[in-house]
């Protein structure tokens, strides 16, 4: 993928994405003054992207378009909170505040946070066949004992404060993406077999991390062992620019300790927006075909036959 593709994508996107805020599509997130900072006492020293300081204004709900799940999503995430399943790199938690942006942004309690994203090599679970790019370790050289159907994936319940946390890793990287996680708030439905059922999807996002912190973290073990040249925020093709809002954490410790990141998002628990496809992104593997082809266990609803009819815009990837 030339430089010229990865820009004349990210147009695209954004495009797609001022056309769903013309239309009304997304969700509002809800913003406070701390969305807005980072953190003194987290270490990196690289500069971060010019993204992070495009933040939303104090207690302002604004219009955050919802964007493509991915190839990589599966049915049936366990209710938990530590997502790692004995995966060992650097800690982050992820808290995240879900509220009412029809009416005062109230916190909204009992809705089901669903987040799931890749590991320090960028494999995800349920696909560690597919080839994140650059030069990895084969994901079977992980011998953490994680479950390789469900690592790095879970639901929580938002309480009386609408706060939901997990305990995860900082995630690695695939081309061509920028670093993420991928979440989902769903209401309606209810807790079956450790699992969600029924309801709907409010809202379909990504977060992201400003540039700084993976400039730290991949120099870590076992971070380092996968090599080549990860895409910073401004050449990403689903990230909008747009701080806080556009799904921008912020985060607070070191590489080190550990990392919290927060953010507080804004639902219409009314609505159903899936993200299916909207947002820009595509749903094809990263950097092409796996090796071995996709993994045979692929559940029904994963995109992954979903081919851009623009040629163009065929190797795009969430």
């Amino acid at each position: 993928m030339t430089d010229s593709d990865i820009t004349r994508r990210r147009a695209l996107t954004l495009g797609g994405a001022a056309t769903g805020a013309a239309l009304g599509i997304g969700l509002t997130s809800c913003s406070s003054d701390s969305d807005s900072q980072t953190s003194s006492d987290a270490s990196p020293s690289a500069s971060g992207s010019a993204g992070a300081t495009a933040q939303a204004a104090s207690d302002t709900c604004v219009l955050n378009p919802t964007v493509t799940q991915g190839p990589y999503y599966l049915d049936g995430a366990l209710f938990r909170k530590d997502i790692t399943d004995g995966k060992q790199s650097v800690p982050l938690t992820v808290r995240l505040t879900v509220r009412d942006q029809t009416g005062s942004c109230a916190p909204v309690s009992g809705a089901a946070v669903e987040i799931w994203h890749c590991d320090a090599w960028g494999y995800y679970s349920g696909y560690t066949t597919a080839n994140p790019g650059g030069s990895a370790p084969a994901e079977s050289e992980d011998t953490s004992g994680a479950n390789d159907k469900t690592y790095l994936r879970g639901f929580q319940t938002t309480g009386d404060d609408g706060v939901v946390e997990f305990t995860t890793i900082y995630p690695g990287w695939y081309t061509p993406r920028a670093t993420h996680i991928h979440v989902k708030v769903h209401t309606g439905g209810k807790k079956a077999d450790n699992t969600y059922e029924g309801g709907k999807v409010n809202w379909t996002g990504q977060l992201f991390f400003d540039d700084k912190y993976g400039e730290e973290v991949y120099k870590k073990s076992p971070y380092s062992r996968h090599t080549g040249s990860w895409t910073r925020l401004d050449d990403d093709m689903v990230y909008a620019g747009g701080g806080a809002k556009d799904g921008l954490m912020t985060l607070t410790g070191s590489v080190d300790s550990g990392f919290t990141g927060t953010l507080t998002v804004g639902i219409d628990p009314d609505k159903e927006n899936s993200g299916a496809g909207t947002g820009g992104g595509g749903s094809q593997p990263p950097s092409g075909p796996p090796p071995s082809g996709m993994p045979s266990g692929m559940h029904s609803g994963t995109p992954s036959a979903m081919m851009p009819s623009d040629g163009a815009s065929a190797s795009a990837t969430s």
